[in-house]
């Protein structure tokens, strides 16, 4: 039995993650945070362990624990899925989100280096990194080759923790690589991103339960999959005999008008109705365009996406039209 090491689980994709190596005979075990309440179980954390994902509160600000859980599960595949991903909320605690993504890939580099070092086991490293490294990109659509541009403190963080993955590899000879995953979204996605925020909002008026929905900057264009695709490549990439940093995305582009008109519209609503433009979600520096060319990605690996943009919207508006159906008629039940 392959035994893999997902840090951050509790997220959209490592819930997605868990899932497919455990369809796969794998034992799965996750980090979860011990320094805050997020180490108490989210849903994500609970249907995971029950599915048998063995959980461990790991602070990642700490490499001394997280080398003894190495020599204590002795890890085939490591995910490094763990960070500050709110983009906006970067500019705000950018000293927070550098410590996250910056020295935690560092810590988790150091700890793999450390154990192979001392028990000459090798253990496969996959490193989330962002589309968001392109920033303002020179080229559309962006290649593995693309210079870097970041735009936000999480984007520099990222730029860090790429570069840092390519050192190890280079120097010390890891396996470890870097998936420049381009934006990703599901059912499962936290709340306060962009794209669940449209479709919970849209739920919850059609159901009665809100009226009005404030966003930011709507002109912006990315290039949007489905979490469950993605979760895909993370696996495959690490399946290749050498390591090899590869773009991932569906090489299409939408605009966030574009995904309030798929959702809203979905549910016969028109979005122009209930959505207030908000300054203070605005970037201090906006990034406009982002699209990426997997064609690397589907010679190597031979992926491609499965879900299509609609699809993926029409997928988050059911869940979360059926979540506000359900909150309505329990506010409409008559309490005991």
């Amino acid at each position: 039995m392959r035994v893999a090491l997902i840090t951050g689980i509790s997220g959209q994709d490592g819930s997605y993650l868990s899932e497919f190596l455990l369809a796969r005979g794998y034992q799965v075990h996750g980090t979860i945070s011990s320094t805050s309440r997020s180490a108490e179980p989210r849903p994500h954390d609970q249907s995971a362990a029950q599915a048998g994902v063995i959980l461990h509160p790991v602070d990642l600000t700490d490499g001394g624990n997280l080398c003894a859980l190495l020599e204590q599960i002795a890890p085939d595949e490591i995910y490094h899925l763990a960070a500050q991903s709110d983009v906006r909320l970067s500019f705000q605690i950018p000293v927070l989100t550098a410590n996250a993504i910056v020295m935690g890939t560092l810590r988790v580099l150091e700890a793999i280096r450390s154990y192979q070092r001392r028990t000459g086991r090798t253990t496969r490293l996959y490193q989330a990194s962002s589309s968001e490294v392109f920033g303002l990109p020179p080229v559309t659509p962006q290649t593995e080759t693309t210079p870097f541009h970041p735009r936000s403190p999480y984007a520099c963080a990222k730029v860090f923790a790429y570069w840092q993955t390519v050192n190890y590899r280079e120097a010390y000879g890891l396996y470890a690589c870097n998936g420049i995953l381009y934006n990703h979204e599901s059912p499962r996605r936290g709340e306060l991103y962009v794209t669940r925020k449209i479709t919970r909002a849209a739920g919850r008026i059609k159901a009665g339960l809100q009226k009005k929905l404030f966003l930011g900057y709507i002109d912006s264009r990315r290039d949007w999959g489905f979490a469950g695709d993605y979760v895909e490549c993370m696996w495959l990439m690490l399946q290749q005999e050498t390591p090899q940093d590869l773009v991932i995305a569906t090489g299409q582009t939408h605009s966030v008008r574009d995904f309030l008109d798929t959702a809203f519209g979905y549910l016969e609503l028109d979005w122009r109705e209930f959505v207030e433009i908000d300054p203070g979600y605005f970037r201090p520096a906006e990034v406009g365009l982002l699209c990426g060319n997997a064609e690397k990605a589907r010679r190597v690996l031979g992926w491609s996406p499965k879900v299509d943009f609609r699809t993926l919207v029409q997928m988050m508006v059911e869940r979360d039209w059926q979540l506000a159906s359900e909150e309505a008629r329990c506010l409409q039940s008559p309490t005991s």
